[in-house]
């Protein structure tokens, strides 16, 4: 098989999703950059269940993906509820809520 592709682009899709977290101060932009993260986890775990020829990758990847769209909502729901009170969704002001 050809796990080394898929591990090098699973490496590419995190190295893309870290930058993106690190770097975007626009909430849903990071919200974007954490399910690359989060795909190329499940691109791992797919190709390391390939390599041993077992399903337990497959299936921890459908958790991933369940954990993924619950992140999704709560995490747009945030974001909406910061735009309502805020009128912006930059991560550089919300450091003033801090407590």
């Amino acid at each position: 098989m050809f796990v080394n592709q898929f591990l090098i682009l699973a490496a590419i899709l995190f190295c893309i999703g870290v930058y993106g977290v690190i770097a975007r101060k626009n909430g849903v932009m990071v919200l974007m950059a954490i399910e690359l993260i989060l795909n190329a986890v499940n691109l791992n775990l797919i190709a390391f269940s390939m390599r041993n020829g077992s399903v337990d990758g497959q299936t921890f990847a459908l958790f991933v993906i369940a954990v993924a769209a619950a992140e999704v909502g709560v995490g747009l729901s945030l974001v909406l509820l910061i735009y309502r009170n805020r009128r912006t969704i930059s991560l550089d002001d919300l450091s003033e809520m801090k407590g």
